[in-house]
């Protein structure tokens, strides 16, 4: 936390005596805060918070910055990826596959490509931890999904949307796309996603309307562990804690991100109001 709050003073051209009276604290405990001999506390992040949003300080791209040259810093063997990873309350005892089985892709560890979607999905959890992680892909039976029609219906598969045609070919299809797989791979439902997905699923837009917005908002990738063969090929490279501060401007950022998918998908349903098929009449051919 030491660089970021540094980071902020010199973005404001402050001192640090000058930032210390703008937060209505001495010199010397701004002093030791960026040479990391103490650390803020709830107050003095949530009086950080308030000026920089006042003042207009971007610390959402300050805090990417930092986990970007944490991931420069990083050599990897030939055959692994670095990737990223967020945790409610952090890793406990070896990696293994422990989601929730109604996640996109099923039960898993997930990594992602971008360190934005995992880092506002656990903005919420005071015990969050975040985690560049690598896995060696070499050993692995992985398959990738692409960003389509497919990849919407797996999701709905793994979340449970599709119980009421269990026993159609149309299930089948879905049920083993990536069935005994190490590895899953596709496109993030972030905090964009989110609401489009849901409108797919509750009958507010039609295939067309997912498929172009998921060709709009050209998301990341997550990487799904989904056996102990690659939870075991998983390696963490570095652990990031999430302060106060940071998790507050988390928050807006993520609800700045859903706002933005509810703008996109609205737009997109005007355009695509009387093209392709909804989800329910998608299911109703299947049976």
């Amino acid at each position: 936390m030491q660089k970021l709050i540094k980071g902020i003073r010199e973005y404001l051209g402050l001192s640090q005596a000058d930032f210390a009276e703008k937060l209505g604290v001495t010199f010397a405990t701004v002093n030791r805060w960026e040479n990391g001999r103490a650390l803020p506390t709830k107050l003095a992040q949530a009086t950080i918070y308030e000026y920089c949003k006042a003042q207009g300080v971007p610390v959402y791209q300050m805090i990417l910055d930092k986990i970007k040259t944490a991931t420069e810093e990083i050599a990897l063997e030939e055959g692994r990826v670095l990737l990223y990873h967020g945790s409610k309350s952090g890793i406990v005892g070896d990696i293994a596959p422990k989601s929730r089985e109604m996640c996109d892709f099923g039960k898993g560890f997930y990594m992602g490509t971008e360190p934005g979607q995992p880092l506002t999905l656990i903005c919420d959890f005071e015990k969050s931890k975040f985690y560049i992680v690598s896995i060696d892909m070499r050993e692995l039976d992985s398959v990738e999904i692409k960003a389509d029609l497919d990849w919407a219906m797996l999701v709905a598969y793994h979340r449970g949307r599709m119980e009421q045609i269990k026993g159609t070919d149309f299930y089948g299809k879905y049920s083993q796309l990536d069935a005994g797989k190490d590895l899953v791979i596709g496109s993030i439902a972030n905090d964009r996603m989110f609401y489009v997905l849901d409108n797919f699923f509750t009958g507010g837009i039609t295939d067309m309307a997912l498929v172009n917005s998921l060709s709009a908002l050209k998301l990341g990738k997550q990487y799904v562990a989904t056996t102990e063969k690659a939870c075991a090929a998983v390696r963490v490279e570095r652990e990031l804690p999430i302060s106060m501060m940071e998790r507050r401007f988390l928050q807006d950022e993520s609800e700045a991100n859903r706002q933005k998918g509810i703008h996109l998908a609205n737009d997109i349903c005007k355009n695509y109001r009387r093209e392709g098929k909804f989800y329910d009449e998608i299911l109703d051919e299947a049976k």
